[in-house]
């Protein structure tokens, strides 16, 4: 896709080696993620990929209503805009499966690749046995805790647990699901 080469060359023009689709690179720096929109969006322009250019200006405009939303305006660090960016790839992907399920499948097409392009920017998602191997530390922290091994009930706990360590490389409902199936 254009949009995709358009990024590389943009990264190499700017020496930013560390950051490419699948990785946002180091998440405790500070308000990153919105500059290399910015800069995509520019190149996007620059080739005339207006399927580019719609997600990433729809992506500027939620870092915006984010920085002003609640009571006064803020700076967003890099892991509002994660979460922010997190929060625009779920909508394209549910507006994709609604498209999908109405018979729309042009629509859901160009949600789907808006998704994923907005999804570049995240950091790489956690394959299945790393997801399983923090929810198992995390099953043995709270048994440490509370001196038993957990059941169902300790469900909470243990995402909470959980949680801390995935911090957004994993959906949800696939870390929910993983440790429902380690608690039994």
């Amino acid at each position: 896709m254009v949009h995709r080469r358009a990024r590389a060359r943009s990264r190499r023009s700017r020496g930013d080696a560390t950051v490419g689709p699948g990785g946002a690179g180091s998440v405790g720096e500070m308000a990153e993620v919105e500059d290399r929109v910015r800069a995509d969006l520019t190149v996007a322009m620059r080739e005339r990929d207006a399927g580019a250019r719609t997600a990433l200006r729809s992506a500027l405009a939620a870092f915006g209503a984010e920085k002003v939303a609640g009571e006064t305006a803020r700076e967003l660090t890099t892991a509002d805009e994660l979460a922010v960016l997190r929060r625009e790839v779920r909508k394209r992907r549910e507006s994709a499966e609604a498209f999908g399920a109405g018979s729309r499948p042009e629509l859901a097409a160009v949600e789907t690749a808006e998704a994923e392009l907005l999804g570049s920017y995240l950091p790489a998602q956690l394959d299945d046995a790393g997801l399983a191997e923090l929810v198992a530390e995390s099953v043995a922290e709270v048994a440490a805790r509370t001196g038993a091994p957990p059941g169902p009930r300790a469900m909470g706990a243990v995402m909470k647990a959980v949680t801390t360590r995935v911090d957004g490389r994993a959906d949800g409902s696939r870390v929910a699901a993983a440790v429902r199936t380690a608690l039994g």
